[in-house]
C-alpha cells in the first residue's frame, strides 16, 4: 500500500460520507467503546441508541402496569403484526409472515412441513456451501424421513445458479432449500427463476433470508415463493438471539402441517382442548409462547427501515460494497489476497469476502485494534456492511488496517 493509495481512498470515503443521504442515521446507533471500524453488521447489528428508553417504557408501562392483561390487549397479536411489517420489507402481503422461534427451529418446521406435503418424493435439494444450520437441518430431516439429500456443488466465491437448480430438480424433488444471499460470498440467488424451476418440477422452495432481510429487496410474493425464514439480529438489529421470522404463502397455509404442535398454534389457545386442532392461517405455524420482550429492539429497527425505505437502504448497500471493493484493491489485494465474492452487480449482497491463508491470524490482530470483521474458515474475512449504521470512513479505516496487518503477517 502506498501513502497515495491511502490518501485517495480516505478522500473518497470523506466525499461519499458527505454526499450520503442516509448519513444522519449512523448517529442513531450506539458507537461507544474501542471499536474504530465495525465490519460485522451481517453477523450482529449495532443496537439503536434509544433502546434503553424503549425497554424502560416497555417494562414500566406495558409489562409493569398491565401485567398479564397485556397478552389480551396486544401481545397475542404481536407475532403477526410485527411479522406483517417485516413481511412488507421482503415483499410479502399481510397474513403470511410471523415472528416465531430461532432460525434453526423455523427452518426445521417449514422444511419438515414441506416434505410431508410432497408424499412419494424422496429428495431435498440444497447447495454444499449453504450455512451449516441449513445443511444440518436438511440432513436431519432426510435421516428422519428416509429421504436423500441432493447436493449442488457450488463455487465458494459465488453460489447456486438457476442452471444448477434446473439440472438438480426433477420428479423426485420434494423441497429446494437455498440461501437468497450466500453467507460466505454474498452471492445473490435468482429467487424468481429458481422458484419457477422448482415449481415446474412439482417441488416446493424454502428461502433462507438471513443475509438479505432488511438490506435488499426480496420480492417473495412477486416471485411466487412458497416458504421463507430469516433471522433478525443481522440487518434487522434485533440483538443477540432475537427471534426469527417465517413466511408461508397464503394458499399453502391450510395444506401444510407443522411438526411442532404447541398451544400457541392451536385453533383456540385457551380452550385447553383434549386434542390439537391447528389455527387457521399463518397462526398455525406458532408453537410456544412468543418472545415478546425480545421483539422490542427488533421493532425499533423495523420502524427505522420503514421510515427510510428498503430501496434507499439497498442503494447505500451497493455504494458501500462498491467502495469496499475499491479500498480492497488499493490496500489488500496487491498483497496476495483474493476477492471471493461476485463482482458489482445484481448478484452481490451487502458483504464481501476476501481470502488469504494468513487471515485467521490477521483477524485476531484486527480485533485487538478495534477493527471488527468476521473470519470464516478456512481463509476468509467477511466485510459486512450494514447501510444505516456504517460510514464510508469506517470502511476505509477497517480495510486500511486489514492491509497493514496482512503486510505485517507476510513479511
Amino acid at each position: 500500500m502506498t501513502r497515495a493509495a491511502h490518501a485517495d481512498t480516505a478522500a473518497l470515503a470523506a466525499e461519499l460520507d458527505a454526499a450520503d443521504p442516509l448519513a444522519e442515521h449512523t448517529r442513531r446507533f450506539v458507537r461507544e467503546g474501542d471499536v474504530v471500524a465495525y465490519l460485522d453488521g451481517n453477523s450482529l447489528g449495532r443496537p439503536l441508541a434509544d433502546l434503553p428508553e424503549r425497554f424502560s417504557r416497555f417494562i414500566g408501562e406495558e409489562w409493569g402496569t398491565r401485567l398479564i392483561r397485556r397478552w389480551d390487549e396486544a401481545w397475542m397479536r404481536r407475532p403477526f403484526e410485527l411479522g406483517d411489517r417485516i413481511g412488507a420489507l421482503v415483499g410479502a402481503a399481510p397474513g403470511q409472515a410471523f415472528i416465531g422461534d430461532s432460525t434453526t427451529v423455523l427452518l426445521y418446521k417449514l422444511a419438515r412441513a414441506a416434505v410431508e406435503a410432497r408424499p412419494g418424493r424422496t429428495e431435498i435439494v440444497i447447495d454444499d456451501d449453504s450455512f451449516p444450520t441449513d445443511r444440518f437441518v436438511v440432513e436431519g430431516i432426510a435421516a428422519e424421513r428416509g429421504l436423500t439429500v441432493r447436493w449442488i456443488r457450488v463455487d465458494r466465491a459465488a453460489g447456486a445458479t438457476l442452471e444448477q437448480v434446473e439440472r438438480a430438480v426433477g420428479e423426485r424433488t420434494a423441497l429446494v432449500l437455498l440461501c437468497h444471499v450466500a453467507y460466505r460470498s454474498g452471492f445473490v440467488a435468482d429467487v424468481p427463476g429458481i422458484t419457477a424451476a422448482a415449481h415446474a418440477a412439482g417441488a416446493l422452495v424454502l428461502w433462507d433470508l438471513c443475509h438479505s432481510a432488511g438490506v435488499l429487496p426480496v420480492g417473495l410474493d412477486a416471485a411466487g415463493a412458497d416458504l421463507a425464514v430469516g433471522c433478525t439480529y443481522k440487518y434487522l438489529n434485533g440483538g443477540p438471539g432475537s427471534p426469527a421470522f417465517g413466511y408461508v404463502r397464503a394458499d399453502l397455509q391450510g395444506a401444510l402441517e407443522q411438526p411442532i404442535q404447541g398451544w400457541m398454534g392451536a385453533a383456540d389457545v385457551f380452550a385447553m382442548a383434549e386434542r390439537y386442532e391447528p389455527a387457521s392461517g399463518v397462526a398455525r405455524f406458532l408453537s410456544g409462547t412468543p418472545p415478546v420482550l425480545a421483539t422490542v429492539a427488533l421493532e425499533a429497527m423495523v420502524e427505522l427501515i420503514e421510515q427510510v425505505g428498503i430501496e434507499a437502504v439497498h442503494a447505500k448497500s451497493l455504494a458501500l460494497t462498491d467502495f469496499a471493493e475499491q479500498a480492497l484493491a488499493a490496500h489488500v489485494l496487491p498483497l496476495g489476497a483474493a476477492l471471493a465474492s461476485p463482482p458489482a452487480g445484481p448478484h452481490r449482497g451487502s458483504h464481501l469476502t476476501v481470502a488469504h491463508p494468513s487471515f485467521r491470524e490477521v483477524n485476531a490482530r484486527l480485533w485487538e485494534r478495534g477493527v471488527i470483521g468476521d473470519f470464516r474458515a478456512p481463509d476468509g474475512i467477511r466485510i459486512g456492511l450494514s447501510p444505516l449504521s456504517t460510514t464510508f470512513a469506517e470502511v476505509q479505516t477497517g480495510i486500511a488496517a486489514l492491509g497493514e496487518e496482512l503486510r505485517r503477517a507476510t513479511r
